[in-house]
């Protein structure tokens, strides 16, 4: 009876010795982790909460040393080190880089974007692509956003594409854009969002066809093709001989019936000038032996860069033209143009040069190309 406490007592003082490590343990690999976490720093990467108990007057709390963690765990490790000593801790966002687009604009285009869950690859895209990039007079295209490069480009087989967007032109020589060629624009991109699992975010549709008058009026008042006429003083020439003359001044067969230009500076680019005849000679069954009386010198003001000096190449191709075709250069309404009428045109230009750069449409851009046609 009296050794039965003494035994008691023991196995008392063993789980009380056992239980006295533990805490030791715990409390040593907790001072541990404690001096192991960046102090000072806060992160906005979670809401703030508090631990009862684990946070000390003046010290940082609980809840930012844990955040701070989790950023670390999220692959920011290097931007958390180089602000260890900062007062705050700004969120470092990643995302892939993104370039400027080289077919749309945000000046001419209204664009929708379409966000991806995971990258697609390129046949995918191609497979579901609408089978006519026009939405009634406009034209549109479809990017996506290739994973490897970070630039936007047509979508590509072989490729992998982050993110698609789809822009719709709101203004060109047809008109501004409408309600019904949005709407045709929004089912088609539509369409090609459900095929690649896409969640498509269009633009408001009264914002854009407001836009776009805006940009048509714009463009209607800063259009201009300035042509000279060419009119035989006697003997009517043959389309042979017309073609004969402009193919000495370097002047090629257009797209056109009856139609000679001359090309860009550079390929792909529209042509500098060209010299126009009647399309209906140019089809008759005498083909290179009908007559002609006149001919039509022109250029494109917005299709043609300024430091080209398309009016300087116009008016020396006219004199070059007028001498072989013994021809009088004419305005549309048959009266001579001299150098007062030059530099009026001359001055008048310039005025238009500037209105469309003032715009961010300069003559000759593709921006201005794609409006102006």
């Amino acid at each position: 009876m009296n050794g039965a406490p003494m035994s008691f007592s023991l196995t008392e003082a063993l789980m009380l010795a056992g239980a006295c490590v533990l805490v030791a343990l715990m409390l040593h690999g907790w001072w541990i982790a404690r001096r192991a976490r960046p102090r000072d720093a806060e992160s906005s990467l979670e809401p703030r909460r508090t631990e009862p108990g684990l946070s000390a007057p003046g010290s940082a709390p609980h809840d930012a040393m844990e955040s701070v963690l989790d950023a670390l765990h999220e692959g920011d490790a290097i931007a958390m080190a180089a602000n260890a000593h900062a007062d705050t801790l700004p969120m470092v966002t990643r995302s892939t880089p993104r370039r400027p687009s080289q077919r749309l604009d945000g000046l001419i285009d209204v664009i929708a974007t379409l966000h991806l869950e995971a990258p697609v690859s390129g046949e995918a895209a191609l497979a579901h692509l609408p089978t006519s990039r026009r939405a009634g007079n406009k034209p549109f295209a479809i990017e996506g956003l290739n994973t490897n490069t970070g630039e936007w480009e047509p979508p590509t087989g072989g490729e992998r594409y982050g993110e698609f967007q789809a822009g719709l032109q709101m203004a060109n020589r047809s008109g501004a854009l409408s309600e019904i060629e949005f709407s045709e624009w929004v089912q088609k991109v539509q369409g090609f969002a459900d095929g690649v699992g896409a969640m498509a975010d269009f633009p408001d549709m009264l914002e854009a066809v407001g836009q776009g008058r805006e940009l048509d009026q714009f463009a209607s008042q800063h259009d201009a093709q300035i042509g000279f006429c060419l009119r035989a003083r006697s003997a009517a020439w043959t389309l042979g001989f017309v073609q004969q003359v402009a193919g000495k001044q370097g002047l090629v067969a257009g797209s056109l019936p009856g139609r000679w230009v001359l090309p860009g500076a550079a390929d792909g680019e529209p042509p500098m000038l060209w010299l126009q005849t009647d399309a209906q000679a140019a089809l008759a069954e005498e083909g290179q032996g009908s007559s002609l009386r006149e001919v039509t010198l022109m250029f494109d003001v917005a299709q043609t860069a300024e430091s080209l000096e398309p009016f300087a190449a116009l008016q020396e191709l006219a004199r070059k033209l007028g001498r072989e075709l013994e021809a009088d250069l004419v305005d549309e309404t048959g009266r001579p143009i001299g150098p007062h009428a030059f530099a009026a045109i001359h001055e008048q230009l310039g005025t238009l040069y500037k209105a469309l750069a003032s715009r961010e449409l300069a003559a000759g851009s593709v921006a201005a190309r794609r409006l102006f046609s």
